[in-house]
């Protein structure tokens, strides 16, 4: 991406240069727009469900810097021969954790493929003097996480077809639970600065964020949260290759206690869906 020219606009006040999780535009000195999009291949078995994690997950670029999404539309990829109802129930996935937000699902596009993706664009609102970045941590901050760690390596788990019906409902629940009322405590509190754990996982987005901020963080190993039986499956082998890809990434950034266990470093750095603050 340092090959991909930037041209400086009036009135962009977050862009390709700050690689924030949503950009903002400007329109009067009380207003500017949020907007981010994303996409992905399907995690979960079930159609439907996979529509409300897709969206959950893009709905939560927007409040991460503390915006309210407002408008969306679709982004689809599904194959010629693909099953019309699974593209429906994906659709319909999607349109339900939307109006949940209060966000109107108003267009869309869809392309032959032959792999199913989905996802949203979204355009939000924010106040210009109210942005939460991610480069505006301050020494003596307090880290908090607002959902616990693990939805990398249970996904894998499901796929291997290890998981249990219970494992797999609170799999969904965590990866449909909207960041909406953790951004309105965010902003209520003043936080300094935010970003949220997704694909680089809980270590390589702290990185990014004390990396712009230029301040370093100390994690408590112990106070990390983590969703029910990760560490079992993390223990019976269901590693994520992008966690592996995150651990080269940050390892050269990382003091490690002798006495933190790796596999909660496996867990610290593994590929978040729709994860938390």
């Amino acid at each position: 991406m340092s090959k991909v020219k930037m041209v400086a606009l009036p009135n962009v006040l977050v862009g390709l240069e700050d690689g924030a999780d949503a950009g903002i535009f400007q329109l009067r000195d009380d207003l500017a727009l949020v907007q981010t999009v994303d996409f992905f291949t399907p995690i979960v078995d079930d159609p439907y469900d996979f529509g409300r994690i897709a969206a959950t997950n893009s709905l939560n670029d927007v409040y991460v810097m503390g915006g309210k999404p407002v408008t969306a539309l679709n982004i689809a990829c599904f194959p010629k021969n693909g099953d019309p109802d699974w593209l429906v129930a994906i659709l319909n996935g999607g349109l339900t954790q939307a109006a949940a937000a209060g966000v109107a699902i108003i267009g869309g596009h869809t392309v032959e493929d032959d792999e199913i993706k989905y996802g949203l664009a979204v355009t939000g609102t924010i106040h210009p003097q109210k942005i939460i970045h991610n480069h505006t941590a301050q020494v003596g901050d307090a880290l908090v996480l607002t959902k616990g760690l693990g939805t990398g390596i249970l996904s894998t788990a499901l796929k291997f077809g290890k998981l249990g019906e219970p494992a797999i409902n609170a799999l969904v629940q965590t990866m449909t639970r909207l960041n909406l009322r953790a951004s309105e405590a965010m902003v209520a509190v003043g936080a300094h600065a935010a970003t949220d754990i997704t694909g680089f996982g809980l270590l390589g987005h702290a990185h990014e964020l004390a990396l712009a901020s230029r301040v370093t963080f100390r994690i408590a190993a112990h106070a990390v949260p983590i969703l029910p039986e990760t560490l079992h499956y993390a223990q019976d082998g269901c590693l994520t290759g992008g966690g592996g890809r995150n651990g080269e990434f940050v390892k050269k950034h990382l003091h490690v206690s002798t006495r933190i266990d790796a596999l909660l470093l496996d867990i610290f750095q593994d590929p978040q869906t729709a994860g938390g603050l």
